[in-house]
């Protein structure tokens, strides 16, 4: 078993960080051992949280950043997306598959974060929001895994 690996980065609220974070998403991933399909699953959640952050959080204010750090953890790999805006509370985000919801926009990125990753966390912070996704190696990543090594 090898010691937790961990990097972080500050980045700016715009939306070239939020297409940064997603290519560090997939190319971290790939190096943790995870197939295609679930490297797809990983960035798009990464994408959803950092445009959330960017865009609600921050609201593309230049003197706010987003911390994003990725840290590999045995068979887990454990994202954390913090903002510095006014905090979130998941629970009052519409569920984008009740009737009256299907048309609109607001919901879809929290309910693709839920999808793609094994656990989605929220923390209110003073000030901001912290969301911490994380994605466990399946068997069949980590027989790929040993294969390879």
């Amino acid at each position: 078993m090898t010691a937790p690996q961990q990097v972080s980065y500050r980045m700016e609220s715009t939306l070239e960080s939020v297409n940064k974070a997603e290519e560090m998403a997939d190319r971290i991933s790939a190096q943790a051992g995870f197939d295609e399909d679930t490297r797809g699953g990983i960035s798009m959640a990464v994408r959803e949280a950092m445009i959330n952050a960017v865009l609600h959080g921050n609201a593309y204010d230049p003197a706010k950043s987003v911390n994003l750090s990725f840290e590999q953890n045995g068979g887990e790999l454990i994202i954390t997306i913090t903002d510095q805006g006014k905090g979130l509370d998941p629970v009052e985000v519409p569920d984008p598959l009740a009737p009256e919801n299907l048309m609109k926009q607001s919901g879809r990125g929290i309910f693709l974060m839920r999808a793609f990753m094994d656990e989605v966390r929220f923390r209110k912070l003073d000030p901001g929001t912290e969301i911490t996704l994380i994605k466990r190696l399946q068997n069949n990543d980590l027989d790929r895994q040993e294969a390879s090594t």
